[in-house]
């Protein structure tokens, strides 16, 4: 019988091989989906801004928050502070430990000096050879890419933000009431909705509706303390996995 024993260490040594083979075809396919669920992503929009948000907040896959301008500037990064006491967040991120690039002497004069990356993200920018709407301004945050509308389009929205990676945002054009003139319309197939001029003195320009969530406030019909103070709806609402922040 020991004609036997190198067929079977033959054997053995091919199932080990096939076996190896697929553990590393696990462990690529996971890695793939993983990074691809942990993508960075929209995750918050500030409308305490008159004319247009204030900023929009982009997530990370390290979980770190980077806030830009409809314009397409970065203003902070960081980490978001919950106070103890209620439920209030800071509005100045924490500041973020980690790595931070920027941008060398030898680069491209329109992002030169500007950040490169944060933690693993990289960024980008467009470059001086591109349209006056998008020089320097930001081009991707990580596999998210940016775009803007351009000088072709209605003045209230030239050079404003009008892709968030797949997401499409809109803004209300110089012809609508001008209390909402330039300000966010939708952010995919989340409309938003403001009072009119027309409504009473202390709900004109002020956020009615996001999507299907409504908000409502105290009028001049009520105690004069709390007029133009939020009656229904909450501060930060989260809507379609995106966080829209009131005050």
């Amino acid at each position: 019988m020991l004609w036997h024993r190198p067929l079977v260490r033959f054997l053995f040594i091919i199932f080990m091989r096939l076996h190896t083979m697929k553990q590393f075809s696990i462990s690529f396919v996971t890695l793939f989906f993983t990074s691809c669920t942990f993508a960075q992503k929209l995750s918050q929009v500030n409308l305490t801004g008159k004319d247009e948000p204030s900023y929009y907040s982009i997530l990370t896959d390290q979980g770190v928050l980077i806030r830009i301008t409809a314009q397409g500037k970065i203003i902070d990064w960081g980490t978001e502070l919950l106070s103890q006491r209620s439920n209030f967040y800071d509005r100045k991120l924490q500041p973020y430990m980690g790595r931070v690039e920027y941008y060398g002497q030898e680069s491209d004069s329109a992002f030169r000096g500007k950040i490169k990356s944060i933690g693993t993200t990289n960024i980008t920018y467009y470059g001086h050879y591109e349209t006056d709407t998008k020089v320097g301004k930001l081009k991707s945050i990580g596999t998210l890419y940016l775009d803007y509308y351009t000088n072709f389009d209605n003045v209230a929205l030239r050079g404003k933000l009008r892709f968030i990676g797949s997401l499409i945002v809109e803004y209300y054009s110089s012809l609508e009431d001008e209390v909402i003139r330039g300000r966010l319309k939708s952010i995919g197939d989340l409309p938003v909705k403001y009072y009119s001029s027309f409504d009473d003195r202390y709900l004109k320009g002020k956020l009615k509706s996001i999507g299907s969530v409504v908000f409502e406030y105290y009028s001049s019909l009520d105690p004069i303390e709390f007029r133009g103070l939020l009656k229904s709806g909450a501060y930060r609402p989260n809507i379609g996995g995106v966080t829209y922040i009131l005050q």
